[in-house]
């Protein structure tokens, strides 16, 4: 008797979730990005030439540092009774406006299907309203900028689904 073949099936890019933390005292209020429409993360690694003469003539690579950034494309959210954008993009917004603290945001994505993949970090904003046609949606271009590490975590949305 033969053990069944689980069956495996492609991931999708859309399984990605934003969420921003818009706490303001410290404890995270972690809210999710509305509208993303594409999801592009890097995390580049520095790597640098350590080729000595010991390695018989092989190649040598030491990794040296890290970077990582988000680039993602959102459509704009708006309560068109109240006259208000989403919180979320607001945040995103105004973020890219300032500077110092202000200007970071911290950010977690994961997997919204509850898969181990999950990260979390600090980074700052680049805004770039994309334009467009008398027919086209109010689209905006977002680059998250890691500052600092961006550390893989749990997965916040791994016990909520089923």
């Amino acid at each position: 008797m033969s053990t069944p073949v689980e069956p495996d099936v492609a991931a999708l890019a859309r399984r990605w979730r934003i969420e921003l933390d818009l706490g303001a005292s410290g404890t995270p209020d972690w809210k999710v990005c509305p509208g993303v429409t594409a999801f592009d993360p890097e995390a580049e690694p520095n790597i640098e030439d350590s080729s000595d003469y010991d390695s018989d003539g092989w190649a040598g690579n030491t990794k040296t540092g890290q970077s990582w950034a988000l680039n993602i494309t959102i459509n704009r959210r708006i309560n068109d009774q109240a006259k208000t954008y989403n919180a979320v993009h607001e945040a995103i917004r105004l973020a890219s406006f300032a500077y110092g603290s202000a200007s970071r945001v911290h950010v977690r994505y994961m997997d919204r299907d509850g898969l181990p993949e999950a990260y979390e970090g600090r980074a700052l904003v680049t805004w770039k309203p994309s334009g467009g046609e008398y027919t086209a949606l109010d689209q905006v271009e977002v680059t998250l900028t890691g500052d600092g590490p961006l550390l893989p975590i749990d997965n916040p949305v791994a016990e909520t689904t089923p």
